[in-house]
């Protein structure tokens, strides 16, 4: 039978690699949050009389205008399939898979 006890270095590893894993969340969630400002804000908002000069081929609509009602809703969803795709990588890498058992 194994020994249960965990020493205390080994307790100061598995604290230092919950805390890398956690600080590469916050990094991923401050990326893509960012991310999503830009285009909600930025281009629906401060940059949307720019980017209403040009329009989206076939459809007419301006840009700035369609960022403003449509773009930024499609970039947050795309940003949440890309979150989760960034999560179970890193769930990969750190041994943490919730399909693990």
């Amino acid at each position: 039978m194994e020994n249960d006890k965990t020493t205390p270095e080994s307790a100061s590893n598995e604290k230092s690699r919950r805390h890398q894993y956690w600080e590469a969340n916050i990094r991923y969630l401050m990326i893509l949050l960012a991310i999503w400002f830009f285009v909600s804000y930025g281009c629906g908002i401060l940059l949307a009389d720019w980017l209403n000069q040009f329009r989206i081929p076939g459809s007419g609509f301006r840009v700035g205008f369609w960022f403003a009602q449509q773009g930024a809703i499609y970039v947050f969803v795309v940003l949440i399939f890309v979150y989760v795709w960034l999560m179970n990588r890193l769930d990969r890498a750190y041994g943490v898979r919730e399909d693990e058992g």
